[in-house]
């Protein structure tokens, strides 16, 4: 069966905003649910969505219908990348005690305004993964997609990093005392993790979570 236009579309424009859900971007678009289901049942992309999507994020209109050409449209002459891709790797981080589930494929990548991440760290550095386990809810819950910037391994006191202990990759606030490192739940019903002085060097730090997202199912 051949996929409708709008389903085939609503995929491009998510993955190439970063934005994670249809809702979130009719939301950005100032379109409503009945419309999408309008549009997806004529099969035909309104041509003011076309001028919406332009208007917003600079999409090329001839990319938008068909996925071919260059993505955006520049309105200035300029060297500047406007939007940066991130790799999500095939691997999920737990932010319980489950097993680790690692592979270095890349599954698909999101797009980040290049700006917004130069405010954060360098791009070169940074992976998106899938998160599973309840113990970070209702900061990061299961299925939450978070962005590492693996450069930043140094500790602050309360961030949230991606920290690899023994075979288990976990997701954790960290507090760093002089002996020991302590790996915080969100959700109460998970007590701290003490790690003492014996099991640090077991401890890798891969880098401190800067941005989640959240997909509704």
């Amino acid at each position: 069966m051949v996929e409708n236009k709008i389903d085939i579309l609503l995929k491009r424009i998510l993955n190439a905003t970063g934005i994670s859900s249809q809702a979130e971007l009719a939301k950005e678009l100032g379109i409503n649910r009945s419309g999408i289901t309008h549009a997806r049942n004529k099969n035909n992309i309104p041509e003011k969505w076309i001028v919406k999507l332009y208007r917003r994020f600079k999409f090329n209109p001839e990319w938008i219908e068909t996925g071919v050409g260059p993505v955006f449209l520049n309105t200035k002459p300029t060297n500047d990348i406007a939007y940066k891709q991130i790799p999500k790797v095939a691997a999920r981080l737990s932010a319980g005690t489950g097993s680790f589930e690692c592979g270095e494929e890349i599954t698909q990548y999101l797009s980040f305004q290049a700006a917004w991440l130069a405010r954060k760290g360098p791009a070169a550095s940074m992976v998106a993964m899938e998160v599973f386990g309840n113990s970070m809810e209702p900061v990061i819950r299961e299925g939450d997609t978070v962005l590492i910037d693996q450069s930043q391994k140094a500790i602050m006191a309360g961030a949230i990093y991606a920290v690899g202990v023994e075979d288990t990759i976990l997701v954790k606030r960290l507090e760093k005392h002089p002996d020991k490192l302590v790996l915080s739940s969100d959700n109460k019903d998970f007590e701290p993790i003490y790690l003492e002085a014996d099991m640090l060097s077991k401890v890798r730090i891969l880098g401190r979570v800067i941005w989640s997202s959240r997909e509704y199912r």
